[in-house]
């Protein structure tokens, strides 16, 4: 029994490669590198294939040689390092580490997969083959070729995982090795990892690896405020470790007697996770309390008596220290879709704080910290052990045979079933149903069957009748009702979470409308060719803003139902864009006119630019520096998360070639950077001689004459104009949101702080 230690910060980070070093001394490295991860084979417990992983690292080594990557290592540094994530750190065995040493060959070299195939066999073959089809990333450079890229790694989830496992290793020896990278592209890399890929790992029970991912996109977006909580986290170390000791002594006692052979350590949120708290509840450093949580980790030869055990450590714990009634989490009996079992509980420590205790077997641990992986070392025949995992893959698959219409569309469905928190409810037969939380009545309906959603009227729960958009919770029973009469609706979608229901409605609203855009594409046909003009996306686009519909079908459709028409009364402007798009005039640039009807920016009397000025050419391979002179500014601020001076910010071109400004953080950001990569831009603030809306949240003890006194702070003192307050009272509590005009966030930071001191204000946040 042991305690250890809280992680490093971020593991197993790249180390730096010595650019001085001579032939002889490289050959020296790689062969080390190799050896590393023959060793780690050696130690595991698959069985011994040495002879062909030697031969895999040599076909490899001799591909790649004479070729560098950004960083200047030789190129074989990169397959080595992904074979070792996939080995040690997945746990995978002989198989997967040859292809993830060959993963770049097909793809990089003149060697085909049936080279591959001749050397090393049909199974090899097969994962090199799949993880060349989503060579590049999951995401190009254009919305379609994103989401065809996506669902090719995802359909080979359902041939073989461990591409997808292979990849992810890939992609977190990529994270690793960023900072060789340039600015923009550390931007688009970290945001599709945090938008896909973290929550991919999460979904297939990869933790520490979705917790490294996360750790390191947010240190390349935002290094300053990384380093800010790292440095704190040191420094708070000694006090944590003696609160931990304080708590976990006893604990440790009790058990010893109870003969339980464990390791108990305290587990440290990440950099990460405690960044998002302190956004989320408006919470400096010093006041996120529940920093770590206690994991104990016990050993149990029979599968049969985990629960037993866990439920007589749960016992013990709670004969110590004051239970939470309402944060018990049981996932032993209801595992979570990526294979997750524990038994959470969260008591009073004895600093009158509240710690989460976990309580897992060592079986149940590995399959924590390597998801699917480890479910083959403990796989006891054709159990319960892949049953969530084949049914969240069948759930996949019934999204990629009816896939969105839209490439943006497509990949935020899924992301919805990625991160998703669940909840267990029960059929009136006993049968269990897994859905996300916030999932209706209707959600369920369509998790049954299409048809069963698409005739769905109300439902019983818990033998109470309730409406479509009724929110279950855990353990409720759910009967669903249905009628032959009843048809689905549009609006339906409003209350839905599931990826899996709302495509399905989806799709059966598509049917229903489809004679209607047929109708109207004929319409939209003749139009065109009445008028002399290209079926092509400058002219579609233009036509879709005009009449604020989001893709083809939406036009198609209203004009087949003669919701509008089309006519000669096109404004000038759609008109002189038209006659610009004909045969034999100047072609318009099309690689910036991208379907996507974005519809953020400011107000025109809001924006600092003049649109009427033609924008200055964009470098989108350096750093692009923001500034407002007497022409004007160079750039222009999305409304979406208001950014400031001083904040963390990246550039998007848009359709017009202008660049959107948005805070790195700001979830539309987020999508930007997942899915338009080539058009993001590294930004530094220069000279902005402007003022800038910033919005301020304050809470607090409601008292005569406070409001008076943050007024003249904020006007007198610190001579900030105010555009708005809107203030409201409820007892004796009381909170304000206010608008101010500032140069820059310092002077944001120095108002909250000003707030903070008056008496009775207990919070003074900016709202982005």
């Amino acid at each position: 029994m042991s305690d250890a230690a809280a992680a490093p910060l971020l593991s197993h980070q790249a180390m730096e490669y010595n650019s001085k070093m001579t032939p002889e001394q490289e050959e020296r490295m790689i062969d080390e590198a190799f050896q590393e991860l023959l060793d780690g084979y050696l130690q595991s417990n698959h069985r011994k294939k040495v002879e062909i992983i030697e031969r895999a690292f040599a076909f490899a080594r001799q591909a790649h040689q004479g070729v560098r990557r950004r960083s200047g290592e030789p190129y074989i540094m990169h397959p080595i390092a992904v074979a070792r994530i996939a080995s040690q750190e997945i746990g995978l065995g002989s198989t997967s580490i040859c292809a993830a040493l060959l993963h770049d060959v097909v793809e990089d070299t003149e060697y085909t997969v049936e080279d591959i195939e001749q050397h090393f066999g049909p199974k090899i073959a097969q994962l090199v083959e799949g993880l060349t089809k989503i060579s590049g990333g999951i995401f190009g450079d254009k919305a379609s070729v994103q989401a065809e890229n996506f669902r090719k790694l995802l359909l080979t989830m359902s041939e073989d995982i461990r591409v997808v496992l292979i990849k992810m290793a890939d992609r977190l020896h990529n994270m690793r090795t960023l900072g060789s990278m340039a600015p923009n592209k550390r931007y688009k890399i970290a945001g599709e990892t945090l938008y896909i890929y973290a929550p991919l790992a999460h979904r297939l029970g990869l933790f520490e690896i979705k917790t490294e991912l996360e750790d390191l996109s947010f240190k390349h977006e935002h290094p300053d405020i990384y380093r800010d909580i790292a440095e704190k986290i040191r420094h708070t170390q000694e006090r944590r470790t003696a609160v931990y000791t304080d708590f976990s002594t006893p604990i440790k006692e009790k058990l010893d007697t109870l003969g339980i052979q464990y390791e108990a350590k305290a587990r440290l949120k990440s950099i990460y996770s405690i960044y998002k708290k302190m956004e989320a509840k408006h919470l400096p450093f010093e006041e996120v309390y529940d920093l770590y949580a206690m994991r104990i980790v016990f050993e149990c030869d029979d599968q049969a008596k985990e629960k037993a055990i866990c439920w007589s450590i749960y016992s013990a714990i709670t004969d110590l220290y004051q239970l939470h009634p309402g944060r018990t989490r049981d996932w032993i009996v209801t595992p979570k879709a990526n294979g997750y079992q524990a038994l959470h509980l969260t008591v009073m420590g004895p600093d009158g704080n509240w710690i989460e205790v976990q309580i897992r077997s060592r079986r149940m641990d590995e399959i924590a910290e390597k998801g699917f992986a480890a479910h083959w070392k403990y796989k006891i025949g054709e159990g319960d052990e892949e049953s969530e995992l084949n049914a969240w893959l069948k759930t996949i698959k019934d999204i990629l045979d009816n896939p969105e219409p839209s490439a943006i569309d497509f990949l935020n469905t899924l992301k919805l079933n990625l991160f998703a928190s669940e909840i267990v409810v029960f059929t009136p037969a006993g049968e269990l149903q897994t859905l996300p939380a916030g999932a209706t009545v209707l959600d369920l309906a369509f998790a049954l069957h299409s048809e069963i959603g698409m005739h769905c009227i109300a439902a019983k729960v818990n033998h109470k009748l309730v409406p479509l958009q009724h929110e279950l919770r855990s353990g409720d029973q759910v009967e669903v009702l249905t009628s032959k009469t009843q048809v689905p609706l549009p609006e339906w979608e409003n209350f839905m979470v599931t990826a899996k229901g709302r495509t399905r409605l989806r799709k059966a609203l598509r049917a229903e409308r489809q004679p209607m855009i047929v109708k109207g594409n004929e319409i939209l046909t003749r139009w065109l060719a009445d008028n002399n003009l290209p079926d092509n996306n400058l002219v579609i686009t233009k036509l879709q803003g005009i009449f604020h519909v989001g893709n083809r079908d939406d036009l198609c459709y209203q004009l087949g139902a003669d919701e509008i028409v089309l006519g000669d009364y096109l404004p000038a402007t759609l008109r002189r864009a038209l006659d610009s798009a004909k045969p034999g005039r100047t072609k318009t640039i099309l690689s910036r006119i991208i379907p996507l009807n974005i519809g953020f920016g400011r107000k025109k009397e809001e924006s600092p630019e003049d649109p009427a000025k033609p924008s200055e050419p964009i470098n989108t391979k350096k750093i692009y520096h923001l500034r407002v002179g007497d022409k004007g500014a160079n750039f222009k601020l999305s409304d979406c998360c208001s950014p400031i001076p001083g904040d963390d910010v990246m550039g998007f071109i848009n359709d017009e070639g202008k660049l959107e400004i948005h805070s790195l953080d700001c979830p539309r950001a987020q999508v930007l950077k997942a899915t338009y990569g080539s058009r993001i831009v590294a930004t530094e603030w220069e000279s902005v001689d402007e003022r800038f809306l910033a919005h301020i949240h304050i809470e607090g003890i409601d008292r005569r004459g406070i409001l008076q006194e943050l007024t003249a702070m904020i006007s007198t003192h610190l001579g900030i104009d105010m555009r708005k307050v809107d203030i409201e009272a409820s007892g004796a509590v009381f909170h304000c949101d206010l608008w101010v005009r500032v140069s820059d966030a310092d002077v944001v930071r120095d108002l909250c702080s000003h707030a903070r001191r008056i008496n009775g204000v207990q919070s003074a946040q900016r709202v982005n």
